[in-house]
């Protein structure tokens, strides 16, 4: 675990020199938010990954200035955009979705665009495996469990204080974690094709 005060590019480089410095030879795709400079560093350490930006991110970025009675017919369009089977019809419901809303919320469509390369990522892939990284919600859930033990402390006496209360919630939201993902025998072969001369030394 790593405590800091704000997230960077520098901070996360030094992050992933650490796990590869620990052992960490490869990483097929990092899902992640939108944290400001991640993906370089990701380029930096390890150039052959794929990264895919948090759908359900993307998502609440674009609604968050949206008015309320708004919201719901754009979330409805934006659908039409992530769950399209190819990249392409994706990106043709991007231009249309754009056409409709760009007059009111410019923004929306531009931060799309913006991201678009590290959205997409998962096009490529079956639903099983889009399932399995297009969204960060696992360990947004762990931090959910998280905040729950430490919300009720107004400080910590010191930075050692901090890392052995979230250990501790770590260890006790893992004893959940006893379930194999669903459908993981045929994202295993999946992956497998799709990464076969990277993981077959592994396996």
């Amino acid at each position: 675990m790593w405590v800091c005060e704000t997230e960077s590019a520098k901070y996360w480089l030094s992050a992933l020199n650490e796990l590869k410095n620990r052992g960490v030879e490869d990483v097929l795709i990092f899902c992640v938010d939108n944290l400001k400079g991640i993906s370089e560093a990701i380029e930096a350490v390890f150039p052959q990954a794929e990264v895919q930006k948090c759908i359900i991110h993307q998502i609440q970025n674009s609604l968050r200035y949206v008015s309320w009675k708004e919201r719901k017919a754009m979330a409805k369009d934006l659908r039409y955009i992530y769950e399209a089977a190819t990249e392409e019809e994706g990106a043709s419901a991007l231009e249309e979705f754009s056409e409709k809303w760009d007059e009111r919320y410019p923004h929306v469509s531009v931060s799309w665009r913006k991201n678009w390369g590290e959205i997409a990522t998962f096009f490529k892939y079956p639903p099983e495996v889009r399932t399995l990284i297009y969204t960060t919600n696992p360990i947004e859930s762990l931090h959910r469990q998280i905040k729950k033990v430490s919300k009720n402390k107004a400080s910590f006496p010191n930075e050692q204080a901090l890392i052995k209360l979230v250990y501790l919630a770590v260890e006790e939201a893992a004893k959940k974690w006893t379930m194999r993902h669903r459908d993981w025998a045929m994202i295993y072969s999946q992956l497998m094709i799709f990464f076969e001369d990277r993981v077959a030394k592994y396996v």
